[in-house]
């Protein structure tokens, strides 16, 4: 086994991220050792943390180093102390500044029913066996980055969030979708809401455009109030989901509830700079410091960076194997548990995964 370097940047956020995120350093530090790989880390702020720090929820500092990094690993930001906060202010800007400043444009957020977490969630068993889906959620354009305005008038407060996507933004997404569709054998779903947003209708007519080049590759569209359904009803439908900003963040949190919990999902975000890999879950200031968070997420957020960032895919598959072994033999934190399950801790559910941890060498 050659030997490699990485240098990875950690930006651990607010609440539960600090935690989460030193879980995640420590199956970095584990498949290091099995490799003889030379990592190096970099912590910075984001966030509140960096709002209280240093005045500003995205540090120029931060920025720099996540640039230059070959992977970012992000805990999550946020709290009720910055809710008073607006605008740029707000510790959510950090989070939508980061992406900017990587460029990156695809959050792909994988959801799997782990069979031993079948009966973890409010679902039937049965609807969620062989749930294997992808979201495809565009990151750069939609209401979360339109202009936004707030005008006082006579009747009262009048605001506008502006909903903006051009072809090119709207085409470099559905490609990566149809081209994951191809490689791993799925069929795609393009969300929208074309019976009422202008967007949406231009969005179909650059899917319909894009597919042409991907004539083996099953897809539809879909409004997406008939997706929110449809995911409850009968997730096996769906492979690959691809879908803009806003829609990607609702459709993503309720997919959570097929794997068992939302401290399950991990995402990748890429585009042309150094990938940002995070769990999907916020910050949980009401569990923060107690050591119970669950740090699948982020682990599993680990895995696909091993997969599209540090060019070890069997790692990623050995990360998943783990997760899924550890489930298997019963460990399970606070917002998995079950009757028999052996519930634990954030340090001892990661244990858990180190302890099955088997890398088959590249």
């Amino acid at each position: 086994m050659s030997k490699t370097g990485y240098r990875i940047v950690l930006l651990p956020g607010d609440g539960i991220g600090p935690e989460v995120v030193a879980q995640g350093r420590r199956l970095i530090e584990t498949v290091a050792r099995t490799f003889g790989d030379q990592v190096t880390f970099e912590e910075h702020r984001i966030g509140g943390a960096a709002i209280e720090a240093e005045g500003t929820p995205l540090p120029r500092t931060t920025v720099e180093a996540a640039r230059g990094a070959d992977a970012v690993l992000l805990g999550s930001v946020g709290g009720p102390e910055w809710d008073h906060l607006a605008g740029d202010k707000r510790p959510e800007a950090g989070l939508l500044g980061i992406r900017k400043a990587l460029g990156v444009y695809a959050n792909l957020r994988p959801v799997r029913a782990y069979r031993p977490l079948l009966r973890s969630s409010t679902l039937k068993p049965e609807v969620l066996e062989g749930v294997d889906l992808l979201i495809v959620r565009e990151l750069t354009g939609g209401l979360y980055f339109g202009d936004k305005r707030r005008e006082e008038g006579p009747g009262g407060v009048r605001v506008v969030d502006e909903l903006v996507y051009t072809t090119p933004e709207i085409e470099r997404i559905v490609r990566l979708a149809f081209e994951t569709a191809r490689n791993t054998g799925r069929s795609v779903t393009s969300v929208d809401k074309a019976n009422v947003l202008e967007s949406s209708r231009h969005w179909r007519e650059v899917v319909d455009r894009v597919a042409r080049d991907y004539p083996e590759v099953p897809y539809r569209h879909m409004l997406v109030d008939n997706c929110a359904m449809q995911l409850i009803r009968d997730p096996r439908q769906f492979g690959v989901i691809v879908t803009e900003n806003m829609f990607g963040d609702i459709l993503s949190d309720e997919a959570a509830m097929l794997t068992g919990s939302i401290g399950m999902l991990p995402s990748a975000s890429l585009g042309s700079g150094a990938g940002l890999y995070e769990p999907v879950h916020g910050s949980a200031p009401d569990i923060a410091g107690r050591g119970v968070a669950n740090p699948l997420g982020t682990l599993l957020s680990v895995a696909m960076m091993y997969q599209y960032s540090l060019g070890r895919p069997r790692v990623a598959e050995a990360i998943v194997a783990a997760v899924e072994r550890a489930l298997e033999d019963g460990f399970r934190t606070p917002d998995l548990a079950g009757e028999a399950a052996r519930v634990c801790g954030t340090d001892e559910m990661t244990e858990a995964v180190l302890e099955r941890l088997q890398i088959v060498p590249e």
